[in-house]
Order: C-alpha cells, then structure tokens, then sequence
C-alpha cells in the first residue's frame, strides 16, 4: 500500500449532540474532535495550542466531563453530548463565565474557555469543592500571561455564587 493510500480514510457518520443540538458531520473515524469542532462548525472558542493534551486550551465537556478535544477523536463521540464554551453562554453568560469576567481571571483570554470548561466540570460534580479538588480539576490548564491569582479568585466566586445557580 502507498503512503498515500495509507492516508486515506473513509469518513463515517458521527452523530451527535453539540451545544445541545444533534449533529451528523462526515468524517474520518480518526479525525480530532478539535478540527470538527473549529473547521467543519466554525466553533472557535475551543483552541488549538499544544495539541498534545498539555495546555487545556481545547478543553470541552463531553458528556459533563472535561477533556481535551485534541486528544479525542470523532469514532469516540458518537452518541455523546458536546459542550464547548459556546454552548455554556447559549442562554446568556454562564455564572462562571461572569465570575471570571468579575475577577479578572484572564489576560490574553486564550486560555479562559478552556479553564471556564474545567471548572464547570468540577462544579457540577462538586458543587463546594476543596482547595485541592480545585488545583486537581485545573492541573491540565496552562495559563502564559496570568499569575493564576484572578483565575483562582473567579473560581472561588463561582463556588460562592453556587449556591444562587439553578
């Protein structure tokens, strides 16, 4: 078989729910959740960084549970409901969002979706987290431009204001 053969793939039907609408994309079974997401439906707040699982930048949840959509190929989401940072704010800023909109826990901004995506995973799975569970659940984010004090402050409003959610 040629290499170029070997490149080949034949697309399949994905079906699935993204920001709460079921979709259906043609695509090779190995094609990054991160490309169907930012090339095929122009949802570009997931970013593409280090593309290696490292920075957090292209964090989504699928089915609630934060992970990184460049490491996630689209075989593994059929059936599964995506969320990106666009389909938190479909109904107006989510609280997390406003939280760290609040708190200046952004610099740059390339890296908030993807802190904002794993903190809300946290938080629908323990809405009072401890300071561990928090430095625990935002362990794959990389932030360059910030200190981390604002995106630690935001966070900790996000878990205060919890109790105002619903």
């Amino acid at each position: 078989m040629s290499d170029k053969a070997a490149e080949v793939q034949v697309p399949f039907q994905l079906q699935c729910s993204v920001n709460g609408e079921l979709k259906t994309i043609a695509a090779p079974p190995s094609t990054r959740l991160l490309t169907i997401l930012r090339d095929e439906m122009e949802l570009t707040g997931t970013k593409r960084s280090c593309e290696i699982g490292r920075c957090g930048a292209c964090m989504v949840l699928i089915d609630g549970r934060a992970v990184n959509s460049c490491l996630t190929m689209a075989y593994q989401c059929a059936g599964k409901q995506i969320t990106t940072i666009e389909g938190l704010s479909a109904n107006g800023l989510d609280p997390i969002q406003q939280a760290f909109l609040e708190e200046g826990g952004f610099q740059c901004g390339y890296c908030t979706p993807g802190m904002i995506v794993s903190v809300k995973s946290l938080l629908d799975d323990k809405p009072n987290p401890n300071v561990d569970e928090v430095a625990e659940a935002l362990s794959g984010n990389i932030c360059r431009c910030t200190g981390y004090g604002g995106i630690w402050r935001a966070v900790q409003r996000a878990i205060e204001g919890r109790r105002y959610w619903k």
